[in-house]
């Protein structure tokens, strides 16, 4: 953190502000001005909770993503669909385990592997040929969708959630007073605060494996001089292969994790690919940390814009993304190539 906050002064100031801004709001008491502007607090403090949760699983696919697409160059527009089909592999493992902690990681190991196929069979036959990238794996999210369809069918689905963490966990932030005048505490879904912890796991584990291990070290130096790489005996493909793999992987997690408090349907896949564009684009291409900060950006905006301005939450994200590619094109925390 301390060489991200060197390298970016002003937006590392600017997210210090913000930060504090929303912990005052969170935790000292509202005056009858701030409410009449801002509504109730329970509504906004509830609104900014479910931004957090969203931006979580909003990561979580998008790490995957800017792995593949930020570091390897890989692109692939069938991310949305290993998440849709990540949830449904959930949703059918799970009524037969009925253990989240048996699902996960065998929905991991299926997407995974679909996710090698895909690097062996498809990426590594066009290397460096982005156009063609674009149109082979618009047909293969297109092919996944009509099977998707023709198994499943075309009605929501929602993952049960563990009895463990079902109902609400009550937080130590006071939302308000009751009529004799005593503090209301705030209460929050459980399910919801393990995804936020979850994904904090995740980011800062791929963090320092990226950034702190040997196995980022050969990633990165395989993206910069791939040639290079391979001349001193590297096998770069396997690493490669593995990334990509762990990418895939993380979706269907992030599918399996949605599909306990959002619906799972056709047309999520292009959703939250969509989302994903949007989060590498706002935090920048093959960083960690640039993914973190663009989905916790963009879970926000939709969740607070969903609250106080319901017709142009979308807008207010498109308007977020257009203002980074206009005035920082790498990105939030993205590097200048």
């Amino acid at each position: 953190m301390t060489g991200v906050s060197r390298r970016h002064p002003v937006w590392t100031l600017v997210i210090v502000v913000l930060a504090a801004a929303l912990l005052w709001l969170i935790l000292a008491p509202w005056t009858p001005g701030l409410e009449s502007v801002l509504g109730r607090k329970r509504v906004f403090v509830n609104a900014l909770f479910g931004g957090l949760t969203l931006g979580a699983l909003y990561f979580l696919v998008a790490s995957g993503f800017t792995l593949i697409f930020g570091l390897m160059r890989n692109v692939n527009l069938a991310h949305g669909s290993l998440y849709l089909l990540g949830g449904y592999l959930g949703f059918m493992i799970g009524n037969l385990v009925e253990s989240v902690l048996v699902t996960l990681p065998l929905v991991f190991l299926l997407v995974a592997l679909l996710g090698l196929f895909l690097q062996h069979q498809v990426f590594r036959r066009m290397e460096g040929e982005e156009l063609r990238q674009t149109m082979v794996t618009i047909g293969i999210s297109v092919v996944l969708a009509d099977l998707m369809l023709w198994i499943w069918g075309g009605q929501s689905y929602t993952l049960q959630t563990p009895e463990w963490l079902e109902g609400p966990a009550t937080l130590p932030i006071v939302v308000g007073l009751d009529r004799a005048g005593n503090p209301v505490y705030m209460r929050f879904p459980q399910v919801r605060i393990a995804i936020l912890v979850m994904a904090i796991v995740i980011g800062v584990g791929m963090w320092l494996v990226l950034n702190r291990s040997r196995l980022g070290m050969l990633i990165r130096a395989g993206v910069d001089d791939r040639e290079m790489l391979t001349a001193s005996g590297i096998r770069i493909q396997y690493v490669f292969l593995a990334v990509f793999g762990f990418g895939a992987g993380l979706a269907g997690i992030a599918g399996v994790v949605g599909g306990t408090f959002q619906s799972l349907s056709p047309g999520e896949d292009t959703r939250f690919l969509l989302a994903s564009l949007v989060v590498v684009i706002v935090g920048g291409m093959g960083s960690i940390p640039g993914a973190a900060l663009g989905a916790l950006i963009i879970g926000l905006v939709e969740q607070i814009g969903l609250v106080y301005a319901p017709t142009y939450s979308v807008v207010f994200t498109f308007l977020i993304m257009v203002a980074v590619l206009a005035f920082r094109p790498q990105g939030l925390l993205g590097a200048r190539r």
